[in-house]
């Protein structure tokens, strides 16, 4: 079949400006219509009597015009009384197009579907929709449950109905499954749960349908799951194919590092370590997502691999979503890079040398540099970009990555990534969501390490928990007293935060209570990290700032 006859503007009643409307939701073929799922269903094949009608229910009931009134005040354009052989309902119009008003007569039969709704006047229905019915026009009742879509201006449900009904029409002879039946077992093929999404059966349970139980969904969940995996893996092909910078391993110098670190490499950092490296001497982009839990050393692993573009003269780049985290991402390897002679930059909204970091960075200095988003700005322009490291990978957008990936093109070349996260993913679900990446998990954590214990405590136990706090801090322990986004404002985050600290302060006099929150300048909230590392802060109060790994 040729492309053309693919189009949307192939099917009838659909022309430039109809396309154009639909190209917002991302229809552009008549394939795409088949998957623009509906989002819900309504039950309209059952026809219901007005008396027995419930307020806040959806129905669909028939009967004739006995009254039309066009009210002077309020917002109330036309006001209709519909009656059938048990009762009398309300129709209400905020808005009316002039053949509304022409067809709106006292006298018209009409079938309306709406959720009826207690008012004024008795029961009443908010702009029902409605169709005339005539001895020359005797609508059937719909045989199948009606398909609510994802709507934009301009397209009614109607129209996405009729279109949907086309495209299900010219499936039937243009689409082609391509799952082979033994994989699919007692599943449905792909056209007839295409089908059966579009044009449910009435006989089929709402909730069923609503939880996605159904034989036809769960087929339409593989047809996903497989789309999204291959699609993946072709990206992945496509990374591969791709030209990176070869880093040779300079062994010397990464024993001398790794013996100069205060302890030693887990077995699980080795192996992980070592999965890094092999990616990063070839000469087609490394894509590796190291998983492990915090404390579990995935730092040093970042570390060693730009170590290993940094002895190739090339530089790494760590990107941390919160500059908190990327101030203490560069204090550590400001004092791990010192003995080798490797220069390490900061980067973020709060720098204040800026024009001399950016010269360093342009200009090759800088083989290390740690950042924030500020990273990927337009002024900000890297020397020779073999590495990117993210810092809690599932807080940045692929778009935000791939701005930065993109800082290392201009060189005809495109950059290793290493992402980090310390959100547990399960082998299966990283096969499928993360097919593009090569994943490590760093499954050990150091020797010493006492294992983390989580329980849940009701709120009017709380001032056992300040009780246990008290006792904590007095054998030398230290506490952090979380307090959760509620909504998605940084003020009233902070004011939370605050009336916490207040409260603890009060209740534990005697111990030194600290407050950290997004809002703190940078030197703010260095000072109070500082004080809390040094033991100083017995307490610290802190907002989700403290999510992404502080290290203490």
């Amino acid at each position: 079949m040729t492309k053309s006859k693919t189009q949307i503007v192939e099917l009838k009643g659909v022309g430039k400006q109809l396309a154009h409307r639909l190209a917002r939701l991302n229809i552009f073929e008549i394939k795409d219509l088949l998957f623009h799922f509906p989002t819900r269903y309504q039950d309209r094949t059952q026809l219901q009597s007005i008396r027995y009608l419930k307020p806040n229910e959806e129905a669909v009931i028939e009967g004739v015009m006995t009254l039309v009134t066009k009210p002077s005040h309020g917002r109330t354009k036309l006001l209709c009384e519909l009656q059938d052989e048990t009762g009398k309902l309300h129709l209400r119009f905020f808005h009316v197009l002039s053949f509304q008003f022409n067809i709106l007569q006292i006298g018209t039969r009409l079938r309306c579907y709406g959720t009826v709704r207690l008012g004024q006047k008795g029961l009443e229905m908010f702009h029902p929709e409605f169709q005339v019915i005539t001895a020359d026009n005797l609508i059937p009742m719909e045989e199948h449950l009606t398909p609510i879509y994802p709507a934009t201006e301009g397209i009614s449900q109607h129209m996405l109905r009729k279109l949907s009904l086309q495209a299900l029409t010219w499936m039937q002879n243009s689409f082609t499954d391509l799952v082979p039946q033994t994989l699919l077992q007692t599943l449905p093929r792909l056209q007839e749960a295409l089908h059966f999404v579009h044009q449910p059966p009435s006989k089929i349970n709402l909730s069923t349908l609503m939880n996605y139980q159904s034989p036809a969904q769960k087929r339409l969940i593989i047809e996903e799951l497989l789309a999204q995996r291959i699609s993946l893996l072709q990206l992945k092909k496509t990374i591969q194919q791709q030209t990176a910078l070869a880093l040779p391993l300079h062994e010397t110098i990464i024993q001398q590092f790794i013996q100069s670190l205060p302890f030693q490499l887990t077995t699980a950092q080795s192996r992980v370590l070592k999965e890094v490296q092999t990616n990063l001497i070839q000469s087609h982009p490394m894509l590796r997502l190291v998983q492990g839990d915090v404390g579990s050393g995935k730092t040093i692993i970042a570390a060693l691999a730009m170590l290993q573009a940094a002895t190739n003269q090339y530089q790494a780049v760590l990107m941390a979503p919160t500059e908190l985290l990327a101030e203490q991402h560069y204090h550590t390897m400001q004092k791990w890079f010192a003995p080798f002679s490797i220069e390490v930059v900061l980067l973020t909204g709060q720098t204040k040398a800026r024009a001399q970091t950016l010269q360093m960075i342009e200009n090759g200095k800088a083989k290390i540099i740690v950042g924030t988003h500020a990273l990927y700005q337009e002024k900000v322009i890297f020397n020779q970009l073999a590495l990117i490291v993210i810092d809690e990978q599932h807080r940045f957008g692929v778009g935000q990555r791939d701005l930065l990936r993109k800082k290392g093109e201009k060189c005809e070349y495109y950059p290793h990534q290493l992402m980090m996260t310390a959100t547990p993913i399960p082998r299966t679900l990283a096969m499928s969501f993360y097919a593009d990446l090569d994943c490590s998990t760093i499954d050990e954590l150091p020797p010493g390490r006492t294992p983390i214990i989580t329980s849940v405590m009701a709120n009017h136990r709380r001032e056992e928990i300040i009780a246990r706090i008290r006792e904590a801090c007095q054998q030398g322990r230290q506490v952090y007293w979380v307090c959760p986004l509620i909504e998605e404002s940084d003020v009233l985050t902070c004011q939370s935060a605050i009336a916490t600290a207040d409260m603890l302060q009060h209740n534990l006099s005697e111990l030194k209570t600290g407050l950290i929150h997004g809002k703190l300048r940078a030197q703010e909230k260095e000072n109070i990290m500082r004080a809390f590392k040094l033991g100083e802060i017995k307490v610290l109060v802190a907002t989700t700032v403290i999510e992404v790994g502080v290290d203490v």
